[in-house]
């Protein structure tokens, strides 16, 4: 920060990584302190002004952190546990504790979720206006028929807050889009290189289930081959809704995409720093 003013709620939302409602939600809570006095509303801060929240001090020059999280099934993305499901801050280290994820995949949904301290990076991720492609392995409880599948492609099926309209592909046409297999060189890519948070073992996600001991969901028990879900929105639990209102139920959501990053080999419940 330099020697000119800043909005306060400004300094929060880059510093922590929340929108500037947020930032004045936790200034009209009382929770944010400038110079050991409760901050007001719409207060401005300088250099050298010491701003604290929960008892610590927020740094005045910010270190943006991102990562890459392969969210389990049965997590929630809130930071506090709903009822009996866990919130994926367990799985990450006291020092990420702090960031909020871009965007949210719901307790019954598994893949790529990011998180960041950068309230700009989070908005051009979310905003519909940027329209950042989102890419899910998608299984159903029945074969989709082509007339439905032709249906949303083509039209959008209506539901309560509008017509919900995305690509939808057979995941072996998807070619280069995907890569899933083991033994991939590079298993995140963000165009500007990475760098590791954790060690990753190579394995792939049916080798995982069996040595985690949980059934590998394969074409031979599932019966049908699974579907590749494309779309540029992100209302929630969009695509569950759009395949309940013609009759599905959506048995596995598995996002490996979200804009230009990709889950590659991420091993679930482990993450990966991004390096812009």
């Amino acid at each position: 920060m330099d020697n000119q003013p800043v909005r306060l709620n400004k300094f929060l939302a880059e510093r922590l990584g929340v929108s500037r409602r947020e930032a004045d939600e936790l200034i009209s809570d009382g929770k944010i302190f400038v110079n050991q006095k409760t901050a007001k509303l719409g207060a401005r801060v300088v250099s050298g002004d010491k701003i604290s929240y929960n008892g610590r001090i927020i740094p005045q020059e910010n270190t943006y952190i991102y990562l890459a999280f392969n969210k389990p099934v049965g997590y929630v993305c809130s930071r506090r546990a709903q009822g009996s499901a866990p919130t994926i801050y367990e799985l990450l280290p006291q020092k990420y504790h702090h960031l909020k994820t871009v965007g949210r995949l719901d307790k019954d949904s598994s893949g790529l979720i990011l998180l960041t301290n950068d309230g700009d990076f989070a908005f051009q991720m979310t905003h519909p206006k940027f329209r950042k492609t989102k890419v899910y392995e998608v299984e159903l409880d029945k074969p989709l028929e082509p007339l439905h599948q032709q249906m949303i492609m083509d039209y959008g099926v209506m539901l309560d807050d509008g017509p919900s309209k995305f690509k939808i592909v057979k995941k072996g046409s998807m070619g280069s889009i995907l890569q899933h297999s083991a033994g991939t060189s590079s298993h995140f890519y963000n165009g500007h290189g990475r760098v590791s948070g954790t060690e990753i073992s190579g394995r792939d996600r049916l080798s995982r289930c069996k040595n985690d001991d949980c059934e590998p969901r394969t074409l031979q028990n599932n019966l049908m081959e699974p579907y590749v879900v494309i779309l540029t929105e992100g209302r929630n639990r969009q695509i569950r809704r759009t395949f309940a209102a013609l009759g599905y139920e959506v048995t596995k959501l598995h996002r490996t995409q979200f804009g230009k990053y990709e889950l590659g080999n991420l091993s679930i419940g482990k993450y990966d720093i991004i390096k812009l």
